[in-house]
């Protein structure tokens, strides 16, 4: 039988511990590298995740997953001068890309910890909001993050995120690991209930989680966004993101070919003129702290 280590299988664990370095090393590179081209990409979901937190006239808020930074510093600006933002990532590369851009647009109310969420010592009650985009599914236990998440922010607090609905929905997110999966020897489709892009992508899971770590008033409502992006940047985009850009470098010259032309073969049907358009198929989710802490 398989070791258990807190609560998850050492295997899991063993994934996660992947993951994290990942994170730290070529994928958190690969997202600095792509900054630009992803901005412009999610540009349409951080304009409906902002006005969804902002909605509720926050002045210090938390942005759990924050990445390159783009979600904090959009914050940070609608919250200027009175408001600020934090945001907490694992990636060393991309926290330190996200504190030269703040630095560069003289973002002073934008600040960036170092540190997973879910293990983070906040000071109780620090914030009155947390967003967070697409940086909520990837905790280990996410009951104990959610939970911990909570304690950092006032009663009453708002939580606001946006995270990916299921596998079959988002065709585009999918495309790569479809095409070169059976190349690759991977499995169809990843544990829906593991770590990762859709591990909130069932909603009775999202609300058994959320009431489980002591959230109120949840609602989660799919929302569709339409995203583009140009045919140029296409196929860097296809070779360098998700499980796809960790392992296509050390493929032998053969493997990488055929990983390659299935790749571009998969992402073609996206395309119309010079722009490739695909549907975000997501989920917006909305929550409450406590009014009161037991």
């Amino acid at each position: 039988m398989p070791r258990i280590i807190n609560g998850i299988k050492e295997e899991a664990v063993e994934h996660l511990r992947e993951g994290d370095l990942a994170w730290k090393d070529r994928r958190g590179t690969a997202w600095v590298d792509l900054q630009p081209l992803l901005d412009r990409i999610f540009l349409p979901l951080e304009r409906i995740l902002t006005e969804a937190a902002l909605a509720h006239s926050p002045r210090s808020v938390l942005d759990v997953g924050c990445g390159a930074g783009a979600t904090t510093l959009a914050m940070a600006k609608r919250l200027a001068p009175l408001g600020s933002c934090t945001g907490i990532d694992i990636s060393e590369p991309m926290l330190n890309h996200a504190r030269r851009r703040a630095a560069t647009d003289g973002a002073d109310n934008a600040q960036f910890l170092a540190g997973d969420a879910q293990r983070f010592s906040f000071a109780t009650g620090s914030f009155d909001a947390i967003v967070s985009r697409f940086g909520v599914m990837f905790f280990d236990v996410p009951e104990a993050a959610l939970a911990n998440i909570g304690r950092a922010i006032s009663p009453g607090g708002t939580l606001t995120c946006l995270v990916w609905r299921s596998w079959e929905e988002n065709d585009f997110m999918t495309a790569a690991e479809r095409a070169v999966g059976p190349l690759l020897g991977w499995s169809d489709q990843p544990d829906p209930d593991a770590p990762g892009q859709f591990a909130w992508a069932d909603p009775d899971r999202i609300n058994q989680i959320l009431k489980a770590s002591g959230w109120r008033s949840v609602e989660i409502v799919p929302v569709d966004i339409p995203c583009t992006m140009a045919r140029t940047d296409l196929r860097r985009y296809a070779h360098r993101m998700g499980r796809i850009g960790m392992v296509l470098p050390d493929l032998d010259s053969a493997s990488h070919d055929s990983v390659s032309a299935a790749l571009d073969a998969a992402f073609a049907k996206f395309v119309t003129d010079d722009t490739a358009q695909f549907q975000a198929a997501c989920w917006m989710i909305s929550a409450r702290s406590a009014t009161q802490r037991l």
